[in-house]
């Protein structure tokens, strides 16, 4: 029940209305009991059974004082009133309580309108958050879809299955306890006899319940699975289509979505037996209880009156039992969709764990001497193959260090590790002398601007891409960033300027208006320390040449990392690391490389350049 429990947790923030909603239902509940009582006096009149009663009891001890007090009133009644106005009486005396306990069900509902909705609105934000926060290694482990699926069906089956039945869960016991507690007090024997009954039935409804959190629980993993391969299925659809491999997908996908029908169906019979069930042990036991109770009646130890009194609070108990048998089927069901957030929710984030133990490290506004890379090596995995393996130098303020070699050697995985997407498995990186480890997250990132191989970009606007993560820029700012970037003179031809939306990930836009559209917002970041993968692979000759240079005048007194695999981009960078198989098999300028003639000069010679 940690699900469950989690999820009341978030009831903290609605702390007010959810005690309103249990005063209303509390107050439901006394008008639900109160009615039981008002019923006995009215089939009295009706039989002509009334006892005349000469005086009031001192004080209501049990339910013989309770019936001298109804007496004597019902009495005083029909002698000033006559017998057709003391049945009205009653009657507005049933109707007033009906009237309050549907006032107060209604508030009652009124109030845990918000909370239930309030509630799931913090889960899936909570969820949404969590993701953004966790290490790229750990979606390199799950498939997309399935997160997809766990922060849309999951959190909506949350609320279908276990918030929309809170009020039950906080009414239905109430009314339980209370009526119980009148049935008692009516007769003690009968309501023994009832109780017999009713845990028999709530065991048979117990075991039922058990079984839908288990099928709950493969119903969301099929369902997950769906929605991965869809979205896998739209991502390459260009692939697809030239591969003639619709049928195959088709296929895949037929059998995916027969599984959760098949699972889907079972888990259906399992719930929906619960209702006809339910009714079923209902009516038996009402019809065991009117055998019994008749027998009490035929040998004159209980009244006709006080036997249907009885019958009517016991009516009134087998709804709310019902609805908290249905809230619990739900509430099983529904955890199986929590327990899928949960897992998420509990994963913790070892890349933050350095600096929250030690929060000793000392922060500063700039980097004064750079970034240093000190026998790294690194593994995705740990039992996986080096990626890494030694990998030692230095990026000194002001200067640039290019990464260059055949491709797998290691070079974006570098980019990776400076900004912390990663932990090295062993060695360490430093700014200014402090262990990256030993900083916090956003100290570090702040650090950093990245335009990487493959444009990212938004369903926005140009203006907004640009200005991305940033507060503060002034629209001045975001155009000089653009004309660096050479973006400047296509993004005013737009049909609305800076204002332009460009589609999913920038589909509106052409290859290489999207890179330059990353390099504007990297330039407009202004960092302490560029890192540039491929940052140029997409553009044409002259805007390759327009934004090579102003890459060179923005890079003048900052440290910058750049990989490319058409060299021509780095020739002019202060050391050049050659990378084969995660090592460095050659350092240098590229005056020093080529006079080597060794990988360096054979990639150049076959590039021709």
């Amino acid at each position: 029940m940690s699900s469950f429990r989690r999820l009341l947790g978030y009831m903290a923030n609605y702390r007010g209305l959810v005690i309103l909603a249990i005063i209303s239902n509390i107050l439901t509940a006394l008008f639900t009991v109160v009615s039981v009582p008002i019923l006995k006096p009215f089939l009295d009149i009706l039989f002509e059974s009334v006892p005349v009663v000469t005086e009031a009891p001192e004080a209501i001890r049990n339910a013989a004082d309770f019936e001298q007090f109804a007496g004597f009133h019902i009495s005083s009644w029909i002698t000033e009133f006559g017998k057709e106005t003391a049945l009205a009486y009653v009657c507005i005396l049933i109707l007033a309580s009906f009237f309050f306990k549907n006032l107060f069900r209604y508030l009652a509902l009124f109030f845990m309108s918000p909370v239930r909705n309030g509630i799931i609105r913090d889960l899936r934000n909570a969820l949404y958050d969590h993701l953004l926060r966790l290490p790229l290694s750990y979606f390199s482990e799950e498939r997309k879809g399935n997160l997809l699926s766990r922060i849309t069906a999951d959190v909506q089956e949350v609320e279908a299955s276990i918030l929309n039945v809170l009020e039950s869960i906080f009414r239905e016991p109430f009314i339980i306890v209370g009526t119980l507690g009148m049935m008692i007090f009516i007769s003690p024997q009968l309501t023994l006899f009832v109780f017999g009954l009713m845990i028999f039935t709530g065991v048979v409804i117990g075991g039922i319940g058990k079984q839908l959190k288990r099928s709950s629980g493969l119903v969301q993993e099929k369902l997950g699975e769906i929605v991965s391969r869809t979205e896998e299925s739209l991502g390459g659809l260009r692939i697809i289509k030239s591969f003639g491999a619709e049928d195959y997908q088709s296929g895949k996908f037929a059998q995916l979505n027969d599984g959760y029908r098949r699972q889907l169906i079972r888990l259906l019979w399992r719930r929906d037996l619960s209702s006809p069930l339910t009714e079923f042990l209902g009516i038996a036991t009402v019809a065991l209880l009117l055998w019994y109770g008749s027998r009490q009646v035929f040998s004159g130890a209980m009244e006709a009156s006080t036997f249907i009194s009885f019958i009517f609070a016991f009516y009134l108990v087998i709804d709310p039992a019902k609805k908290l048998s249905k809230a619990w089927y739900n509430v099983q069901k529904g955890l199986g969709a929590m327990e899928r957030v949960d897992a998420i929710l509990d994963i913790t984030n070892p890349l933050a764990d350095g600096y929250q133990k030690t929060k000793t490290a000392q922060t500063q506004d700039a980097m004064h001497v750079g970034l240093a890379v000190e026998d790294l090596s690194f593994r995705y995995t740990p039992d996986g193959p080096p990626v890494l393996q030694n990998i030692s130098f230095h990026l000194t303020k002001g200067k640039v260090v290019a990464l260059a070699g055949a491709s797998g050697g290691g070079k974006s995985t570098i980019a990776d590790l400076l900004p912390r997407f990663y932990d090295p498995t062993a060695g360490r990186i430093t700014l200014d002398g402090q262990d990256l480890r030993d900083l916090p997250l956003k100290v570090v990132r702040d650090r950093f601007g990245i335009v990487s191989q493959e444009a990212i970009l938004f369903n926005d606007s140009i203006y907004n891409n640009i200005v991305f993560g940033l507060e503060g820029v002034t629209e001045a700012q975001v155009h000089e960033a653009a004309r660096i970037a050479n973006a400047h003179d296509f993004i005013i031809a737009s049909p609305e300027g800076y204002q332009t939306n460009i589609g999913d990930r920038g589909s509106k836009l052409s290859g290489g208006q999207r890179q330059r559209l990353t390099i504007a917002r990297a330039i407009l970041r202004n960092p302490d320390i560029l890192i540039l993968d491929e940052a140029t692979s997409a553009l044409d000759s002259e805007s390759e040449r327009l934004v090579q240079d102003a890459l060179q005048k923005l890079m003048s007194g900052r440290t910058a990392l750049v990989i490319a695999h058409r060299l021509s981009t780095i020739q002019q960078a202060d050391e050049i690391l050659v990378l084969d198989q995660g090592r460095i098999i050659e350092r240098g300028n590229h005056a020093e490389l080529l006079a080597l003639e060794g990988a360096y000069e054979k990639l150049v010679r076959l590039q021709e350049v």
